[in-house]
């Protein structure tokens, strides 16, 4: 094998080994394009991607969970309105005002169920060749030289993105912004940015601080990542009338503290991981760190959080 696609929690990516040559194929003649090979002075490279579309692996999940859901929302909520309104009209006084609210709540509910099933399926299509795929590159993680988590962010992202320009389709460029928390222009660029992108349908932003790996004051290690999702990519995380008010009320008092920690630890894990792996330690003693990440994924935390 020339290589392997796996799964954040290191299961192989495709059943289909042939598939995934084709893939890694593509991958590595980007590489070869952008000058990458000779530039680190390498023969291997470990990258993290996001690959779409969701539906290439996780086909059932969505049609049993996300699918299942818009289709019988948008199946009942318009008869309920429809049935609701023609019983208003039939009715006079109070009776006639209740059912014409009644009538209005089903139709904000019908309109965030249409919402629903628009936001999830911009990340669903068939894919049946290498080129209906998307990757998209954000992190050099390693190479034969070392683990590159001493390099600071726009460094990965402009070595991935010379490799996305030289590439053909497959590989999506990502889109940054670097923004000085002093400067308060530069916090509403990033707002606008952010903003804009969201309202065209994007997924939203990770926000990361400028070191790979970044301590506070007391020399403790800050959260490497916090994703900010836009508005319409939330309801596929947390149901299609999550805007309501009295559901946003709800999501406001959970408690992060569980999840931010689970968070670093598996960062420092990780990181470990590389490292024992780049300097040849035994399979066993890089095994230790990645069967500790699977340890704590199976710790029952919420997943949306």
């Amino acid at each position: 094998e020339s290589g392997v696609v796996v799964t954040r929690t290191g299961r192989r990516f495709f059943d289909d080994a042939d598939f995934e040559a084709a893939m890694l194929s593509r991958v590595r003649e980007s590489l070869t394009a952008a000058g990458f090979w000779e530039e680190m002075a390498t023969d291997w490279v470990c990258l993290d991607c996001e690959l779409m579309p969701w539906s290439a692996k996780a086909k059932e999940l969505l049609r049993r969970q996300y699918a299942a859901v818009g289709a019988a929302a948008t199946a009942a909520l318009p008869a309920a309105v429809r049935e609701l309104t023609i019983a208003a009209d039939r009715c006079e006084g109070e009776d006639a005002d209740r059912l014409r609210e009644l009538a209005a709540a089903y139709g904000t509910r019908d309109a965030n169920a249409g919402r629903f099933v628009d936001a999830y399926r911009r990340y669903c299509w068939e894919a049946e060749s290498v080129e209906d795929f998307r990757l998209a590159p954000f992190h050099v993680l390693a190479t034969a030289a070392g683990p590159h988590t001493d390099r600071p962010h726009a460094w990965h992202m402009d070595a991935i993105g010379r490799v996305c320009d030289a590439g053909g389709p497959l590989l999506m460029k990502t889109r940054t912004l670097g923004v000085d928390l002093s400067d308060e222009a530069s916090c509403g660029a990033a707002v606008e940015w952010w903003t804009d992108l969201t309202a065209a349908g994007g997924e939203g932003m990770v926000v990361k601080p400028e070191a790979f790996v970044a301590r506070d004051a007391k020399g403790r290690v800050v959260q490497p990542a916090v994703k900010c999702r836009g508005r319409e990519y939330l309801r596929i995380i947390y149901g299609p009338d999550y805007t309501e008010a009295e559901n946003l009320k709800r999501l406001r008092s959970r408690g992060l503290g569980r999840k931010r920690s689970l968070a670093s630890r598996e960062f420092a894990l990780g990181l470990e991981g590389l490292r024992r792996f780049v300097a040849g330690e035994p399979l066993r003693r890089v095994h230790e760190c990645v069967f500790a990440v699977l340890a704590l994924e199976s710790e029952p935390v919420d997943p949306r959080l």
